[in-house]
């Protein structure tokens, strides 16, 4: 990762988000620095990120991660399935403090880095484990527990749907990050909307597009409800 200046850095941050209309305190910013500091620290050791330029940084990793917050209510609990760096999760966590959050990635030296953070940052009411959903559903303690369950270019949406629901509570939502939807994505969309595919829950999907500021690119949020 290049060297950062991050007073200019933060700056960036919070003009990138209020172009978004997701206003950034100064306080949320100096969390997101924290965090990008450490992870210009660890991913020289630690294969984190290979995002390395500053200003990609903020927007693809930062701003991106941030784009989700307009849909999420407080107080809703969050899962970040394969959170790697800590995104989406951590930047959800600090725009949305009241909101209990599980972190969850297959690599123990992705969740070191986590639990570092969560440490640094002082962020509470926030976890990060080792382990893989599939797992994790077959816990009682976990089965149908969270509102949001969330993941950012991990998987196709038919699997994330099929890891997901088991973890899923009764009202909530799953929600997947997305560049460019792929023609068998679209595909995979409809056959879910016909016919619920593999699952046995009825679905409602809808699509959210949004651009990342300054690099002008297309995503879009892909979220499927229980009906």
């Amino acid at each position: 990762m290049g060297k950062i200046d991050f007073l200019s850095w933060k700056k960036l941050i919070r003009d990138g988000a209020q172009l978004s209309g997701i206003p950034v305190s100064v306080e949320q910013a100096e969390l997101f620095a924290s965090h990008a500091s450490e992870l210009l620290i660890w991913n020289r050791k630690v294969n984190l990120t290979a995002i390395t330029d500053p200003l990609e940084v903020a927007v693809k990793h930062f701003l991106d991660s941030i784009a989700a917050v307009p849909l999420i209510e407080p107080d809703k609990s969050i899962l970040d399935i394969g959170s790697g760096a800590g995104f989406p999760g951590i930047p959800l966590k600090i725009m949305l403090p009241s909101n209990p959050v599980f972190l969850i990635d297959a690599s123990r030296k992705k969740t070191a880095f986590l639990n570092h953070l969560i440490r640094l940052m002082k962020l509470h009411n926030i976890s990060a484990h080792h382990g893989r959903a599939e797992k994790l559903s077959q816990d009682s303690e976990f089965k149908n527990g969270f509102d949001v369950i969330v993941c950012r270019a991990l998987t196709d949406l038919k699997k994330f749907a099929e890891m997901a629901f088991p973890l899923l509570s009764d009202k909530g939502f799953l929600m997947a990050y997305k560049g460019k939807l792929s023609e068998p994505e679209i595909e995979e969309i409809q056959k879910l909307k016909e016919h619920g595919g593999s699952l046995t829950s009825h679905w409602a999907i809808s699509t959210q597009n949004y651009h990342l500021p300054f690099l002008d690119q297309s995503r879009v949020l892909v979220v499927i409800r229980k009906c």
